[in-house]
């Protein structure tokens, strides 16, 4: 298939600027496969889809506040630097995203808060926009991370025009979140309430949480028309024998195993075995899933609404068909579903 196919127009009052008042009760778009039936209905009323001995699989990965602001020496010309991965923690180095690109040079040394309380120096070029920095710090590991935070803003995206507010330590964080790592959050989970997984748990169905660090690759715009062409990024990942357990265990009893998002399928089909069962696993992943794409593990899922020509929905097309994909997007911009990461979700049966 071809990029170009996966286009469409979406009117900008559709994309969400904030969460839902209430994580469950964000509206849920019902897809059913075999039939291509669509529903509407709340978050919260997932709970009636899934039944005793069912399973669903979390992406336990925690965002953390990879967006710091800062001042370019001698200039004192404001700064932007995003966070994307630690590359060496005793050398305190990492790779990093810089806006404006073109002001930043090697040998730069870059100040943060007030009394320049961090103090970094540009060591390498990595890509147009990508920089090695080294951070100059002289306590522990442990303050050096406190003062990260401190200074750090959630990394929510660019297509949400405002500040970063207090809400959003919260709610672009699940609430099963565990492992930091991640600077995009893996938003289908954004809907899950305590009270939800609660009744989810009561009616008998399984968790079984994985770990993907959701990079900027998941979100990078895709620059080729050929899909076969297309390089992900590599994200991080871990599967431990226990999750592996309860998913096969569900395999076995022919139940539901739903993924509970993008980067938790991603993650499930970077580690599937010659008998296709689940197996324990931990490494970088650069899959990338296009039609036609044959799943192995996950028979239902749920994700948000993803913007055109973005990898996400071409996955989703895969597991869902192309054809109802795009129907089901058409009648969500009739209905005024709101997209992205704080957007309304889909249940894909």
């Amino acid at each position: 298939m071809k990029l170009s196919q996966f286009n469409f127009n979406l009117p900008p009052e559709l994309l969400a600027m904030y969460p839902s008042d209430e994580r469950d009760e964000a509206r849920l778009m019902i897809v059913h496969r075999d039939t291509g039936k669509i529903e509407h209905k709340l978050f919260k009323e997932l709970l009636n889809y899934f039944d005793d001995g069912d399973a669903m699989v979390l992406n336990n990965t925690k965002v953390f506040p990879a967006r710091l602001f800062g001042r370019k020496e001698k200039t004192g010309a404001k700064i932007e630097v995003f966070l994307l991965r630690e590359l060496n923690s005793e050398l305190r180095l990492w790779d990093v995203m810089v806006d404006p690109a073109r002001k930043i040079r090697v040998g730069n040394k870059l100040f943060f808060g007030e009394d320049n309380m961090l103090v970094a120096e540009v060591i390498d070029n990595t890509t147009s926009r990508g920089r090695t920095i080294r951070f100059l710090y002289d306590g522990n590991n442990d303050e050096f991370k406190d003062a990260l935070k401190q200074l750090g803003e959630m990394p929510l995206p660019k297509y949400i025009k405002r500040e970063a507010e207090a809400l959003d330590r919260e709610r672009y964080q699940t609430i099963y979140a565990k492992h930091e790592g991640a600077v995009a959050a893996p938003t289908a989970g954004l809907h899950f309430s305590r009270e939800l997984l609660k009744r989810l748990e009561l009616k008998g169905v399984n968790f079984a949480e994985l770990t993907l660090h959701v990079g900027l690759g998941t979100f990078r715009e895709i620059e080729v028309e050929d899909l076969s062409k297309h390089k992900m990024d590599a994200e991080y990942f871990k599967i431990d024998q226990h999750a592996a357990d309860i998913v096969n265990k569900t395999i076995d009893a022919k139940k539901r195993i739903c993924s509970v998002g993008t980067t938790t399928m991603r993650c499930i089909e970077s580690a599937v075995s010659a008998e296709h069962y689940l197996k324990p696993a931990e490494g970088w992943t650069k899959l990338f899933i296009h039609p036609p794409y044959n799943y192995r593990i996950a028979n239902c899922m749920v994700t948000n609404f993803h913007r055109p020509k973005s990898s996400l929905l071409i996955m989703i097309a895969a597991f869902m068909g192309y054809d109802l994909t795009m129907e089901a997007y058409r009648l969500a911009i009739k209905e005024k579903y709101k997209f992205y990461s704080y957007g309304d979700a889909m249940l894909i049966l």
